[in-house]
């Protein structure tokens, strides 16, 4: 029902990861080559990405020969930056603006979607993926049957908004985030909201989450790929966006790992 991508490797601007390529996630927006469900992906879009560190608006102790008190409340707290997001409830390419500011964005952990929304779902920007919640960015390739079930066995967790959006992928996120706090495992997290959401409904199940370390996705009834380039960056993505020979498919019913250094394909079961 959707296009998603992930990056994880040196910084690259925005728009050299969503519209540089032959068949960038812009171009997928309305001519997906390998598109299962649905022919175009024109309900809405959105971008997440991790500031480097130092970023002005992020997370920095006040005083840096001081360490902040954890006690004091609104002091901010040193360490990474958690991720920014800009999302949409239009095409991506009726967005020329974002398009102009993406050459000025830059990210070494980006994860990215565009829209075709699930029948009996509005296109409203609350929808629009990726999801966020503490340092984790989320996004679901797919389709429930039965939304109901799902959104009543999976809880949103407490402050999570985006786990409150009236779509059929928001009890995933919520699921995941619940997994994902408990474990700290992002594969492990994926893996069991997968077979969990299949004791509930049927359907497609394809995730991708990044926590600004690694990238993480599941082949859950849908196509997913993995490229790793010889400058070190690595993609996980619904297609290729070009015809580099590195491409390779991710089994159905499998797990894909990428940090900076390695990728894994690991059985959801």
């Amino acid at each position: 029902m959707c296009r998603h991508l992930a990056y994880l490797g040196p910084p690259r601007t925005l728009h050299e990861l969503l519209y540089a390529a032959p068949h960038s996630l812009h171009v997928q927006s309305w001519a997906p080559r390998m598109q299962r469900h649905g022919t175009v992906n024109a309900d809405g879009f959105g971008v997440g990405w991790y500031p480097p560190h130092g970023t002005p608006g992020t997370a920095a102790p006040a005083d840096p020969a001081a360490p902040p008190d954890p006690s004091a409340p609104g002091l901010p707290q040193a360490g990474p930056p958690g991720p920014l997001r800009y999302r949409r409830a239009m095409p991506i390419w009726s967005d020329s603006s974002f398009a102009d500011a993406a050459r000025a964005i830059t990210s070494g952990c980006v994860v990215a979607a565009v829209r075709d929304a699930t029948v009996g779902f509005g296109s409203e920007e609350s929808g629009a993926q990726p999801f966020r919640a503490d340092r984790l960015l989320f996004s679901h390739n797919g389709a429930v049957k039965d939304d109901e079930a799902l959104a009543a066995a999976f809880v949103p967790p407490p402050g999570v908004l985006d786990a409150r959006s009236p779509v059929d992928s928001a009890p995933l996120f919520a699921h995941t985030v619940r997994l994902w706090r408990a474990s700290g495992d992002l594969a492990g997290a994926l893996a069991g909201v997968v077979r969990h959401a299949r004791e509930h409904s049927d359907g497609r199940y394809n995730l991708l989450a990044a926590d600004g370390e690694s990238i993480v996705a599941t082949a859950a009834g849908d196509t997913l790929f993995t490229l790793r380039e010889p400058g070190g960056g690595v993609f996980l993505a619904s297609e290729p966006f070009d015809d580099a020979r590195g491409w390779r498919e991710v089994p159905e019913g499998s797990v894909a790992v990428a940090t900076r250094e390695r990728t894994g394909i690991h059985p959801i079961t």
